[in-house]
Parts: structure tokens; sequence; C-alpha cells
């Protein structure tokens, strides 16, 4: 009988898979290869990646970025099976799905690094719990923080932090993936890195708004003061480490998010408040986050009876419930309270 080989030692994390080859993933690709790992990426567009192989560029999801030659492109999802952990690097509402996929192709204990923010839509998960549900052989993790795609591709200096249960794996998973331009900081916290990267995109899209309706710079930091204090109320509620949310993942995420508009969640905002209405602000800015997260995070919220009024606000303005205007004037006409 034929034996299933041994799973390598948890410092043996030679070979990484990145399952998903937009923009995020050809990034983390690049730094895997930097870290000296051999690196696999897979891709669903047959033709994209067949190109990708070829000429070691995607000018449509990443501008001016060259593929590590060292990274071997691929469409045939089989051809991870012999890595040793595989980020996966696919949008919050896909990551169940590909994970599935992913079990089939896998031995049992090889980790699965969720590399996307937000909540599961209709069951409200986080993102290491969808690919616990979709993968229960493999030990989950989440990769998050204050990262640009773009800026970590062009190999500028970035810091994110990747959390596991299991503190050995976590730091195992950071030695891997560390290079020169891209230091991770690991925890144990999965929470409060999942309600970070969550929380914030939706937030991002109010901080948008402010900035479309011409509010100025001191409205855009009231609402990330008053944002990070949502977040972490919700971060407290489910058990999250306070230094967890005002770290990398936490604070740093919001603060990025929230002031550019290189950030989707922030564009998309932006062009809210200039007038634009939903549908024709997602098609400028293609994947938003938030868009998806925001009827899940208020669910939980409500679930743990904490106020998010900014969360809500977006919410209601994305389900055609308010006006942007109407949204600001509701948050600044709330009950004076003591800051907390």
């Amino acid at each position: 009988m034929a034996r299933r080989k041994e799973e390598p030692a948890l410092t043996e994390f030679q070979t990484i898979g990145v399952a998903g080859a937009g923009a995020w993933g050809i990034a983390l690709a690049n730094v895997a290869a930097s870290a000296g790992r051999k690196v696999v990426l897979w891709g669903r567009d047959e033709a994209e990646m067949l190109a990708l192989a070829r000429t070691r560029e995607n000018p449509r999801r990443l501008p001016h970025v060259f593929l590590s030659e060292s990274v071997k492109a691929t469409s045939e999802i089989i051809d991870l099976a012999d890595c040793a952990a595989t980020l996966v690097v696919v949008p919050a509402q896909a990551t169940r799905g590909v994970a599935e996929e992913l079990a089939e192709v896998l031995a049992p204990g090889r980790p699965l690094v969720a590399c996307a923010k937000g909540i599961e839509q209709g069951d409200d998960l986080f993102m290491t719990e969808a690919l616990t549900l979709a993968a229960p052989a493999h030990p989950a993790a989440i990769l998050s923080g204050p990262s640009f795609a773009a800026d970590v591709a062009a190999g500028l200096p970035t810091a994110a932090t990747l959390a596991a249960s299991d503190e050995d794996l976590a730091k195992a998973l950071a030695d891997a993936l560390q290079s020169a331009s891209f230091r991770l900081y690991h925890s144990t916290d999965v929470i409060g890195v999942e309600i970070g990267g969550a929380a914030k995109n939706v937030l991002a899209i109010a901080c948008g708004v402010a900035a479309g309706l011409s509010l100025g710079a001191s409205a855009g930091a009231a609402l990330i003061a008053r944002g990070f204090a949502e977040l972490s109320r919700l971060g407290a509620a489910l058990g999250a480490k306070p230094q967890t949310l005002a770290g990398l993942s936490g604070l740093g995420d919001l603060v990025l998010t929230c002031t550019s508009p290189q950030s989707r969640n922030f564009a998309f905002g932006l062009a809210l408040g200039r007038g634009a209405k939903v549908p024709e602000a997602l098609a400028a800015s293609k994947l938003v986050e938030g868009v998806y997260t925001a009827g899940a995070l208020i669910d939980l919220a409500k679930a743990h009876a904490v106020e998010m009024p900014i969360a809500e606000s977006v919410d209601a303005l994305l389900k055609g419930a308010i006006e942007p205007s109407d949204a600001v004037r509701a948050l600044l006409s709330r009950p004076p309270k003591a800051e907390a």
C-alpha cells in the first residue's frame, strides 16, 4: 500500500501555494518568492494564466509589475497539491468555495491562510471560520494589515500580521513569508485580526463619502477616531485583544484604508459622496469588500448588542434607505455623550 508522504515540519514551508491570481495574489506570490520559497500561483482563467506564465505580467490586474521568474503560474488547481501551505487570495465571498476545492487536492494538515478581509454573507462567518467549515482537516490562519497590492508588489516597505490559533504555526508561516521589504508579525488573536480587517472596509466607505461631500480633513479624522471606537467595541464583545485592535491589522489598516483613494472602499465612498449611485460606483471601483461586509457586520453588532452608528449608516446608504448627506446629518445629530 502506498504511504502518504510525511507532512513538512512547521519550519519547512519551502513551497507556498497562492490560490487567486488577482493583484493581491500576484503581489503575495512575489513576496513569497522574495522570501526564498518555491511558489505556485493558481488562477481559474486558463487564458489569463497562460499569458501570465508567458509574459510574466498582467497589466489589467497589476500594471507595471512582473511576476517573479521563480513563480509557476497555472490554471490547474492540482498543481497546488505539493505546496506545504496555501494562501487563499480570493474575495471574501469566494473564500469558502475555493477552500472546498483546495481540500480536494491538498493532503490533510496543510495550512490555509485567508488573505481576504471581510465577513461571509448569509452565515456571517469570518474568513478563518469559512476556511475551517470548508476544509476542516487544514489549520486556518489569516494574513491582514495595512498593505496595498501595488506597494507590496513594488517592494515598498510593508508590515502586516499573520494570525493562527496555534502560535507555533503562526510564527512558522510568518517566518516563511518574511522578506527584506515585507515584515510579518505573528499573533494568536485570530478574531482581533479578523474584526480589524472586516470593519475597516465598511468604515472606509464612510470616510470616502465624507471626502466626496468635501467635509474636510477634520471630519475625516473624526470618522476614523469614532470608527475605531466602533471597531473596538465589537472587538471587546467578541473577545479580541485591545493591542491587536490598536495594531497593524486594526488601527493601522483602518488609517490606510480610510485616507487613500488607492483603497477601493474609500474610492467607492468618494464616488457616492460626489453623487454616484451604488451600481455606478461599484462599476468604477470593481471589487469593494465593504459593500458585501456591511450587512453581516451589522448583524454581528446587533447580535452582541454593540452600537456601530457609522457602520449602520453605511449599511443604510448601500440599501438605498438614506442619501449620503442624510447619513452625515444623522451621525451629527446623535445625542451628546461622554467619549468612550
